[in-house]
Formats: structure tokens, sequence, C-alpha cells
């Protein structure tokens, strides 16, 4: 089993795979799983700065659809509730803030700690699905676009011989 593990964990290095990495960290990490995906955009554009732009749009397209995911875990989740306990969900003053914000709260998804809830709270709403993906995906390439580039800014230098 470790074999394996470690056959995979090698593949995934390889440049060749860096974008498809990306990705996958990038949409596990919009979920209520706690992983930050900004660690693997910053290692691939620094080992490949010409990799820069494919690289926070790969993980913003990640970012996103994770984040669409958790929409409908919030979407699915207030349907059960409905339907195991028979009546509609309590409206606190929190969530009545978020419905009226509307979509728009999506922009604020790349936070840490509250952004990847933020999603799933928007299903739990019934906020409007697309409109929800797009403000998320602004905020989200927003966040790789200026954490990536503050990190390069930060540590400049090639790596390597």
């Amino acid at each position: 089993m470790e074999a394996w593990i470690y056959s995979l964990l090698v593949m995934l290095a390889l440049p060749k795979f860096g974008l498809s990495t990306v990705f996958i960290v990038s949409l596990v990490s919009a979920t209520l799983l706690p992983l930050g995906s900004e660690p693997a955009v910053f290692g691939l554009v620094k080992l490949n700065p010409e990799l820069f732009w494919p690289a926070v749009l790969v993980a913003t397209a990640g970012n996103t659809i994770g984040g669409a995911i958790s929409w409908w875990m919030g979407f699915g989740a207030e349907k059960a509730y409905e339907h195991v306990t028979h009546r509609a969900a309590a409206d606190h003053r929190a969530l009545a803030m978020l419905r009226r914000f509307g979509a728009k709260a999506c922009l604020l998804s790349w936070l840490p700690v509250v952004g990847d809830p933020l999603c799933a709270v928007a299903g739990w709403l019934k906020l409007p699905f697309w409109p929800c993906v797009f403000y998320m995906a602004i905020g989200k390439f927003g966040r790789y676009l200026v954490m990536t580039a503050a990190l390069l800014w930060v540590f400049p230098g090639q790596v390597g011989p």
C-alpha cells in the first residue's frame, strides 16, 4: 500500500502532472475538508514560472468547482432537513443577512475559514446557482492572483542550480 501511495505522489510531482495536481488540490480544498491549495500553486509556479497564468486559471477552476459542490451539498442538506423535520429551517440573523446580499455574498468565498462554508450556506438558502458560481469564480481568481504574485515577490529567485 505504501508503495502505491509513494508512486502516486511521485507521478503527481512530475511537471507534466503539475496542473492536474493543482486542479485536484484546489477542488478538494474548496470543500469543507481542511486543505490549502496556495502552496501547490506557488510551488508549481516557482518551479515553472511560465505556468503562472495557467496555474492561476486551473486553480481558480478547481476551487470554483469545489465551491459549486459545496453549494449543492448545502442545498441537499437543507432538503434533507426539511424532509426529516417536516418544516423549514429557522431564519437566523446571519442567514437573513446572507439572503439580503444574495449571490454577491459568494464573492467572499475566497476568505479562509468562512469562505468554504459560505458556499454551502448559499446552497442551503437556495441562492441562484449560476450567479453564485460566477461570484465564487471572481473571488477565487482574485485570491490566487494576489497570493501567488505576493509569494513570488516575497520569495524571489529561481529554484535549482
